[in-house]
């Protein structure tokens, strides 16, 4: 249960009832469930009407930008959430993670993905960008860049670069007002969370 009591649907404006239509409709359709708690942390958002619609554009924005392989995009969200600890985050992910094709064996391997035979060496680099991004402060180096950027063009880097901060203030905001994982993976094999190390 998060730390304030979200505003549903039923108590929200007409923008927020806007929102909250196409995002169940999206969450149901990329994550193939529909949890009663879906929408908590737009709930949340539903308090400042002029957050949860910039949110809702960046979502949106986020979600056209397809120049990253959906492998490698999975991967870099995953493994952000399992680092930044966001129970929410790490339940819907590991369900799009599963539904993209990835298997509950890579899934449970993400904590030691450098040396799991079950990641390549894309796979790892886009992981350690991941890390790096993650971290407080982040780190990333140029020589970690310079390698990311031998197999990936400007905009994939761009994109990429953008998919893990995103996660990253997806998953602060959830932590910070305490939503918790909603059911998206409900019985069946979630990600585990980790500390950057």
């Amino acid at each position: 249960m998060a730390r304030l009591e979200g505003i549903p649907s039923a108590r929200s404006g007409l923008g927020a009832k806007i929102v909250f239509f196409f995002t169940r409709r999206n969450l149901a359709k990329i994550s193939g469930s529909a949890p009663e708690r879906m929408l908590e942390p737009l709930e949340l958002y539903a308090y400042s009407p002029g957050l949860l619609k910039a949110y809702g554009r960046i979502e949106q924005a986020t979600a056209a930008a397809t120049s990253v392989d959906s492998r490698y995009a999975a991967l870099a969200t995953i493994k952000t959430a399992t680092l930044v600890t966001c129970e929410y985050c790490i339940d819907l992910g590991s369900q799009i993670f599963r539904r993209l094709g990835l298997s509950d064996d890579e899934l449970l391997a993400l904590p030691t993905y450098r040396t799991s035979p079950l990641f390549d060496d894309v796979d790892r680099v886009v992981m350690d960008y991941a890390v790096g991004m993650t971290r407080t402060p982040a780190d990333v180096s140029d020589e970690l860049f310079a390698r990311l950027a031998e197999r990936f063009t400007p905009t994939q880097l761009t994109e990429l670069t953008h998919m893990i901060a995103l996660e990253n203030m997806r998953g602060r905001f959830g932590i910070g007002l305490g939503v918790g994982a909603a059911g998206f993976s409900e019985g069946m094999v979630c990600a585990v969370p980790v500390r950057p190390d």
